[in-house]
């Protein structure tokens, strides 16, 4: 079963937070001898070990998830601007293209309703549709009569099958996500570094609220983390604007 992004961060909120009650409920029942300033002393190395492996790991997921969102955008990006270039490639060539840039557009738009779905009750979708193939057929087809229109229908079957690339690059990057293993490993480091800032902490409503705000401050980030895994759904969901710009200025 896959989790969602939200519930990943309530289980690392529960955890976390749920270390700190922990480390309260430790410096309770231990005795004297174990909360002494040396055996504090070497918590803090401990922890301090612990601490900077938590970082690095931590900002190794960050930079790993922001670079897959980045690439997602950018994968969008360079097909819309290809899908661009590939109708005006059409429209040069001649009236005999105007059975294909009808299919060209309906791609687009088939795409555009399939990634970003207007109906909430569906998923997105990144699996090309066999549209593409009929597209590409469609220009196999063409008979160029002169030097550059054999030259125009060289390149739009390059930029199609460049397209084509990039859609399946998508559909094969989508479910690119964090190693569960990192997680839980991460998850248990935070959970037992503020059992430890509790543990020597006084007990009072200011340190447990303080624990509460840290706890929810590191469970978001882990949320923001996991939602850039998922570019086309969720709170950070790459915008539809390119294809749309596209798909506005073909046939003109």
């Amino acid at each position: 079963m896959i989790l969602s992004p939200t519930t990943i961060g309530c289980i690392v909120f529960a955890c976390v937070f749920g270390g700190a009650l922990l480390g309260l409920f430790l410096a309770e029942v231990l005795p004297e001898q174990h909360l002494s300033l040396d055996t504090k002393d070497a918590v803090k190395l401990g922890m301090g070990v612990i601490g900077t492996m938590a970082a690095l790991v931590l900002g190794l997921l960050i930079a790993s998830a922001k670079s897959h969102y980045d690439a997602e955008i950018s994968a969008v990006t360079q097909m819309a601007a290809k899908f661009s270039l590939l109708d005006r490639v059409l429209a040069h060539y001649g009236p005999e293209t105007t059975e294909a840039r009808d299919l060209l557009r309906g791609s687009v738009a088939g795409i555009l309703d399939r990634m970003w779905p207007k109906d909430n009750q569906r998923f997105a979708t990144l699996a090309p549709s066999g549209r593409g193939e009929e597209f590409f057929d469609k220009i196999e087809e063409l008979v160029p009569r002169t030097d550059s229109q054999h030259s125009l229908r060289d390149r739009a079957l390059e930029i199609s099958t460049e397209i084509g690339y990039t859609h399946w690059l998508l559909f094969e990057q989508a479910d690119a996500s964090i190693p569960m293993p990192f997680l839980v490993v991460l998850i248990f480091w935070l959970t037992i570094i503020f059992a430890s800032f509790s543990l020597f902490a006084p007990r009072n409503a200011t340190v447990i609220a303080t624990q509460f705000v840290c706890a929810l401050s590191v469970s978001a980030a882990i949320v923001l983390i996991l939602e850039l895994e998922r570019p086309f759904a969720g709170l950070l969901q790459i915008s539809s604007a390119p294809l749309q710009t596209a798909l506005a200025h073909m046939g003109q």
